[in-house]
């Protein structure tokens, strides 16, 4: 096909700006809606016998969805036995190619690379779609560094999943990115690309997939048995909310992970950055059981039997006097179980009325009280209990 000519009568190719196994992508531009446009353009002997049929699948999902972190597919025809695919021009890098400039990307840039992806995830699913093939190179970023998500070209709708466009067995997808249930042969389902952009974003984070290894299939492996490294170990600077979350998204059991929605909201609310880590707890203590003053008892604080007062401060020292640092600490606030001075003078004068009751009680009442109990203060005395026989 000669490329001076038009396609489909208004769309004129310009460069190549991207080539794959399928076919190949060219910047053009709409002559009749005066704008530049991408143009996709399939093979005319693509020796893949499913080719035909994923590219018509891309333009089928792919025109379901109008949603600013998709992109958007605009017109889709046939011309001198080739298809063709006219979609939205995205003006940049995909993270593919940012990867291999940065190595990896701070976690602010990530958060909102991960809101924007989860958003246009998010749209897909609610449209019953599924990626299945999120990656790097699928994940571009426009003029704006706006992420739109693209290649829907092995896309499947949930409701049929017989629709997937490969062989019994064949497993479609980039092993890096792929998730477990997947690995396993399972359907995969709106989860699947929630983990596959966990991987994405994990890589952005730390410069690598979370698993490697010499052989895709032992890369499968590490899928389904192997616990990521926690992306600070590999010396990614992010606060420990996201780093939680971001292993939540690679959980390996599909119903363990967020939906896309509820990831889009996440990042996008900020919950990333955390809070900062609060102190320990404190152990709780039960408080004592105080009862009313009664001055005949001589203690303004009582527990109950077998209770022990307890303090805020092991340090401080409960005195019926207290010092002037414990009265400082009670005028602050701080919690010290000591008696006021007024209350500790009232203590000690119920002691000592209490105590003298005592003592004359005993000495009054006593069966076994004489005189001779009470030592003499005088120099002793003789007496006779015998009246004296009178004068004569």
């Amino acid at each position: 096909m000669e490329l001076k000519v038009l396609i489909a009568g208004r769309y004129r190719l310009n460069t190549t700006i991207g080539r794959g196994a399928m076919g190949e992508v060219w910047q053009a531009y709409d002559e009749m809606g005066r704008r530049p446009v991408a143009v996709k353009l399939l093979h005319a002997q693509n020796s893949e016998p499913t080719a035909a049929a994923r590219f018509r699948l891309e333009a089928q999902t792919a025109g379901r969805l109008s949603h600013p972190h998709v992109v958007g597919v605009l017109d889709f025809g046939e011309q001198e036995g080739r298809l063709f695919l006219v979609m939205e021009l995205v003006e940049g890098d995909s993270l593919a190619h940012l990867l291999t400039q940065a190595g990896s990307l701070p976690a602010e840039e990530v958060a909102r690379i991960a809101a924007q992806s989860a958003a246009g995830l998010a749209a897909a699913h609610e449209q019953g779609i599924v990626h299945r093939d999120i990656k790097p190179g699928n994940l571009l970023l426009d003029a704006d560094r706006s992420v739109k998500i693209g290649d829907f070209g092995i896309a499947q709708f949930m409701n049929d999943p017989g629709g997937a466009l490969t062989a019994t067995g064949q497993l479609v997808g980039t092993s890096l990115y792929i998730a477990p249930e997947r690995a396993l042969g399972q359907a995969a389902g709106p989860a699947s690309d929630v983990y596959s952009l966990g991987c994405v974003l994990y890589q952005l984070l730390t410069g690598q997939p979370p698993f490697r290894a010499g052989s895709p299939i032992a890369v499968l492996h590490h899928h389904l048995d192997t616990a990521p490294v926690p992306p600070r170990e590999l010396g990614a600077r992010l606060p420990p909310a996201f780093e939680n979350y971001l292993l939540g998204l690679l959980a390996k059991r599909p119903e363990d992970r967020p939906t896309a929605r509820q990831a889009a909201e996440w990042f996008a609310a900020g919950a990333w950055r955390g809070r900062p880590e609060p102190l320990p707890a404190a152990v709780p203590h039960p408080e004592p059981h105080a009862t009313p003053w009664n001055p005949s008892v001589g203690s303004s604080w009582n527990s109950a039997p077998g209770s022990a007062t307890t303090y805020a401060f092991p340090s401080a020292v409960t005195s019926t006097a207290p010092s002037h640092r414990t009265r400082r600490r009670q005028r602050t606030g701080l919690r010290a179980v000591v008696v006021p001075r007024s209350r500790a003078a009232g203590t000690i004068a119920a002691v000592v009325v209490f105590l003298a009751a005592l003592l004359v009680g005993v000495a009054l009442f006593s069966p076994d009280h004489s005189s001779a109990d009470t030592p003499p203060t005088d120099p002793p005395r003789t007496t006779s209990t015998t009246p004296a026989p009178p004068q004569p």
